[in-house]
């Protein structure tokens, strides 16, 4: 840099000593420039940090000294310094100099206790912190695990959940690589419990279903960290299977903690029916809920396509907080319902709750979904300083009513970096208009953001295919696979009989697959006899139009509609889950579908619900 004349200035400084392992040679050259006569705070917080890390400590010492106004940066840099060369005396001794100790202070002084393996003077300035982070527990609890103290550990760990503080994956990981197998035959429920929890919180649950297998004795907190890890973990179906094992042991009764894992693995499945046997269960068992457990019973029924269960969850709560509005607003918006979405954010504001940034985003999802535009940009004003996701939310209710044009000058002027969320909203707002220059626009910049995306791949191809550009739509698909990425595999199910029945395009693996195929083809003759032709631009290669018919006329949208008109009664709602967004023609199908079997048929995508009831969708034909 300066071979080549220019000059680092004082910015640049501090970041190249901090890299440097050489402080002394940069502190001779700032002493030549004057930069540290200038008193810039920065650099000189840069050179004492770097003296600290790699010596000599003592040119530390000397320039913390030669400092007429000290920051707390500047003290902690010399603490941890103190602590790093093993100079406990004078680390005590500035400890006690520091006019303002920080929480940076107190850790540092519990990490080099547990460093000389003094635990208890290590606790002693845990607990006189006068407050404590994360980084402060994880530093007590890396002390004892690191120094064999397993039982002391988990009950700090107890300790820290209970205080309120959030583990990170610091404290997970330190839970579970150091204690568990040193407690040997002093492990009791505690131990077992945060054991399994900690497994969950990383995702294994193989080691945590080990764990519970193994466990003496299950309590009810053992049977609620098994359930809820499953739940969190995208393993919904196993965590209610587990809860009906908890149930019929007989050994422990499920409470509210239980209830909202189930409800919340009830409506990731989009399993109705299953939730009203919870529901039934809690009311059966006597178990009462706070405004959490209503809460979570409310966004149950939402993810489960019965808006009307959720409101009526809502009205019968004596007492509501921002999440309890939060949870409807957002499931009134996912259905379509903007207007009422509006109105329940004015009752919001009246009754005297504070809105928050997930309020804002759900109401502008709301008008989106809705075709709201006046209001949505009525609300998109009103909101202090928003957020990139407030944007994407703005961006897409533009192009939903086809001004393409104004949402990307919206993005031209914000006042952040647009993330995937505004740029796959103006891609799908192409798509759906047939915009291909302003696909390729947005594609060329969500290529960019998160090259490995596979949904950004197929809706720019589905933007050629829909203007019947062929080649460049297999083009695009060929790219997908040159550059290695992997299309996620679309699968739509229906709940019947206490199971979900789960289904792929082309599907023949169903115990009933020749039933529902041969009620797939009779539909399909329904359909174009009253004018229906497949819409092959879903169909992302350019082949025969006969085989463009039979790729569509199998996806796994129509064939878990083929089996709930198989398996469920006249007149009944069929409710289809979809893991990614409907396609335009399995939504032209399921409308006209709707019609002539007389049929509500309620589908979830990625996305949003689509109502569809007498050949109209709840989605006025956008998604």
């Amino acid at each position: 840099m300066k071979a080549s004349g220019v000059a680092p200035d004082a910015f640049v400084y501090p970041i190249i000593i901090k890299s440097a392992a050489a402080p002394v040679i940069f502190h001779s050259h700032l002493l030549k420039l004057g930069l540290l006569a200038l008193s810039e705070p920065h650099i000189r917080n840069a050179l004492l940090a770097s003296y600290a890390a790699h010596g000599p400590i003592r040119a530390a010492a000397d320039l913390f000294d030669e400092m007429s106004d000290r920051a707390p940066a500047d003290w902690n840099a010399l603490l941890s310094g103190y602590w790093k060369w093993g100079l406990e005396a004078q680390a005590c001794t500035l400890f006690a100099r520091m006019p303002a100790p920080n929480v940076i202070s107190w850790t540092a002084m519990v990490t080099g206790y547990s460093k000389l393996k003094d635990l208890a003077a290590a606790r002693r300035y845990f607990d006189q912190m006068p407050q404590r982070n994360v980084v402060s527990w994880n530093a007590m609890l890396t002390g004892y695990s690191h120094n064999g103290m397993a039982r002391e550990a988990v009950h700090l760990f107890s300790k820290m959940l209970n205080s309120g503080c959030q583990p990170d994956d610091t404290t997970w990981v330190t839970i579970i690589s150091q204690l568990f197998d040193d407690m040997g035959e002093h492990r009791n429920s505690v131990t077992w419990n945060t054991m399994i929890a900690a497994y969950t919180r990383i995702g294994d649950l193989l080691s945590a279903t080990e764990l519970f297998n193994e466990v003496p004795e299950r309590t009810v907190v053992t049977w609620n960290s098994m359930v809820a890890g499953y739940a969190q973990n995208g393993q919904s179906t196993m965590a209610v299977i587990l809860f009906k094992e908890m149930i019929a042991s007989n050994g422990v009764k499920p409470d509210e903690v239980t209830m909202v894992s189930v409800f919340s693995a009830c409506g990731h499945l989009g399993a109705l029916e299953l939730g009203n046997w919870a529901v039934k269960y809690l009311e059966v068992a006597k178990i009462k809920l706070s405004i959490s457990g209503y809460n979570s019973l409310i966004s149950m029924y939402s993810k489960c396509g019965s808006i009307e269960a959720a409101i009526s969850t809502f009205q019968s709560m004596d007492v509501k907080d921002v999440v309890s509005y939060n949870t409807l607003i957002a499931g009134l918006a996912a259905h379509g319902q903007g207007g009422q979405a509006v109105e329940l954010w004015k009752e919001m504001n009246r009754a005297g709750v504070e809105p928050d940034r997930l309020t804002y985003l759900s109401l502008l999802t709301a008008c989106s979904h809705a075709g709201l535009l006046e209001q949505g940009q009525t609300i998109f004003s009103s909101i202090n300083a928003p957020s990139v996701d407030h944007y994407a939310c703005m961006v897409d209710l533009l192009g939903r009513m086809g001004k393409l044009e104004e949402a990307k000058n919206l993005i031209a002027t914000m006042p952040m970096e647009p993330h995937a969320g505004v740029y796959g909203s103006l891609l799908n707002a192409s798509r759906m208009h047939r915009k291909v220059e302003m696909g390729q626009f947005a594609a060329d910049k969500l290529f960019q953001i998160e090259p490995n995306h596979s949904g950004n791949y197929v809706l720019l191809s589905n933007v050629y295919a829909s203007a019947g550009k062929w080649r460049d739509a297999e083009r695009i698909r060929e790219a997908m696979w040159t550059d290695g990425v992997k299309k996620t595999t679309g699968w739509s199910s229906v709940e019947f009989g206490g199971k979900i029945h789960k289904f792929v395009v082309g599907d023949r693996t169903h115990e009933k697959s020749e039933d529902i195929h041969k009620v797939l083809r009779e539909i399909q003759k329904k359909l174009r006899g009253l004018g229906y032709e497949e819409d092959k631009s879903c169909v992302l290669r350019d082949v025969e139009e006969e085989e463009k018919e039979e790729m569509v006329g199998a996806h796994s949208e129509k064939l878990a509609v083929a089996f709930a008109l198989l398996v469920s009664s006249a007149g009944s709602v069929i409710r289809v889950m979809k893991n990614l967004r409907v396609c335009q023609d399995c939504h032209a199908a399921i409308k006209i579908i709707s019609k002539i079997e007389g049929r509500e048929i309620i589908v979830r995508d990625n996305n949003r619900f689509h109502c569809f009831k007498d050949g109209v969708c709840s989605c006025s034909d956008y998604w």
